[in-house]
């Protein structure tokens, strides 16, 4: 029987070893695949970095609000500048006036010149800008430099979404996208809070030192991957991909994917005006900018930047309790406050799901500060009191938080999302100047449709277009929250026929 055994279980006089097939750790392929994206710090830096000139579109929106009640009042500081209430409207909105050719001019020296010196030239009228407003002696001077300021503004805001979203991964990509929205807002806030403090010129002096920040750190950082590549230059896209994303990160993976994507759809760097209208007209790039041109429309006419230009107005006309200045400034933290909290949930919730929030939120509060105004007409026509006068100035805080929560951050993260790469610089622009286009047309026509319609009309028609927005938004509005740069192109492409459904990849551009 030993014997039978020893033929059996043959040893050759060396111990037998039990060996065991190791079990996948999960939590190891987890941690290992986090490491292989790269390092969230340098992407979150460099966008921060990229945004800092975004601030200066919201310093151009908040200024009107301080400084136009200062600009009307002779009793405030008769050796400063005056102005009629014609020449306040001009001042407000000429900024947005001169945005729509920064945005133009911007998208076509991103594709020519590179995100990276796009956004450096950006800073320069914007200097010029406010130093022109902080030593006006006259109102043309004025006027010229809110001009340059809108101008500049208009410049940054397509590199800098552009940028941030060529630089970050997907699972960062959203939160990232965002940090312009939080720069508007910060801006808002620091021409809120210093313009109820100091002169108007005093104010613009100081605002000239944010673009100088801004030009001085984008000194620092690199072009981005994406553009390298289009230009056929590896070596500089693999160079400012290790910079971007750190050692850890499959660089060559990375890039492996891109030049795959750039060879099976031809994206090559276009010549010629002819070339250049044809891939603009492709569905790939005429698809999402319809979609965002109505988006910006639609959000700009549910009062969100006239509440933020006439805010100061807004709660006087209103009977708001409290005073209006310290509710302005309130207003501004408030915004600053939940737009980081939306650039959280744009991560988490998605785009889709924030749109809606905004648009039925902003639309609700709307109809209730119309139907407010409404008594408010009715109380100063017949000598009453306003009652309850807490409730415009409650609503006003609720339709800060929600436009902040979708309407100001959603659309601008898609601008950099949404447009394929041979024209993402310049359809970026044209949409920066549609929706700068959008400001300019509902700050312009405020006093004109207030004077016709009364607040409480206008308020009612911004509250309709806001709630009436949601079926558009339905049907037309695609979630890109999780994907890639490629398989959103290959959607509006046609290549696939849905956005809808999880796809693994998780890197890329």
């Amino acid at each position: 029987m030993a014997d039978e055994k020893q033929a059996m279980f043959p040893n050759n006089g060396v111990s037998a070893t039990i060996t065991k097939t190791p079990i996948p750790d999960k939590k190891a392929d987890k941690n290992s695949a986090k490491a292989a994206r790269g390092k969230a710090l340098r992407q979150v830096l460099a966008s921060f970095v990229a945004n800092l000139g975004t601030v200066n579109t919201g310093m151009a929106f908040g200024f009107s609000a301080t400084s136009l009640p200062q600009l009307r009042d002779k009793t405030t500081n008769p050796h400063l500048l005056h102005v009629s209430e014609d020449e306040a409207t001009w001042i407000a909105s000429l900024s947005s006036a001169g945005t729509p050719i920064g945005c133009i001019l911007s998208g076509y020296l991103m594709d020519a010149i590179g995100r990276r010196k796009t956004l450096i030239i950006t800073e320069v009228p914007l200097i010029i800008g406010w130093l022109l407003v902080a030593f006006a002696q006259n109102i043309p001077m004025i006027y010229t430099g809110r001009l340059l300021i809108g101008l500049g503004s208009g410049m940054v805001g397509a590199p800098a979404r552009v940028y941030t979203c060529e630089v970050s991964q997907p699972h960062l990509r959203g939160m990232l996208g965002a940090l312009a929205s939080v720069g508007v807002s910060t801006g808002v806030l620091i021409q809120y809070v210093i313009g109820s403090m100091t002169t108007w010129n005093v104010l613009a002096g100081i605002s000239a030192t944010i673009p100088i920040l801004s030009l001085l750190g984008m000194l620092l950082l690199p072009e981005t991957p994406n553009y390298l590549l289009q230009q056929d230059q590896r070596a500089r896209a693999e160079s400012s991909l290790v910079k971007l994303r750190g050692s850890t990160c499959d660089v060559d993976g990375e890039i492996q994917r891109m030049i795959a994507f750039k060879e099976k759809n031809h994206v090559d760097p276009l010549h010629g005006f002819k070339e250049t209208f044809k891939a603009l007209m492709a569905p790939s790039a005429l698809k999402p900018f319809i979609i965002l041109a109505v988006y910006f429309f639609v959000y700009q006419w549910s009062g969100v930047n006239t509440i933020t230009f006439y805010a100061v107005e807004v709660f006087d006309a209103s009977s708001a309790a409290g005073d209006k200045y310290w509710m302005t400034k309130s207003m501004g933290i408030v915004r600053l406050i939940f737009t980081i909290v939306g650039c959280i949930l744009c991560r988490r919730c998605g785009r889709r799901i924030l749109t809606f929030v905004s648009a039925l939120g902003c639309g609700t509060t709307m109809i209730i500060l119309a139907v407010y105004m409404y008594f408010v007409s009715f109380w100063k026509e017949n000598n009453i009191t306003p009652q309850h006068t807490w409730i415009p100035g409650v609503a006003i805080f609720l339709f800060t938080i929600f436009c902040t929560l979708g309407y100001l951050i959603v659309p601008w993260v898609m601008i950099g999302e949404v447009y394929p790469t041979q024209v993402r610089g310049i359809v970026g622009g044209m949409t920066t100047c549609a929706a700068h286009m959008s400001v300019f047309s509902v700050v312009k026509t405020f006093k004109v449709l207030v004077k016709h319609l009364n607040y409480y009309g206008v308020f009612g028609l911004y509250g309709s277009m806001s709630l009436l927005a949601t079926i558009f938004f339905y049907f037309f509005l695609p979630e890109t929250k999780g994907r890639t740069l490629q398989e959103i192109e290959d959607y509006f492409s046609g290549r696939t026929k849905s956005l809808t459904k999880r796809k693994e990849s998780t890197v890329g551009a």
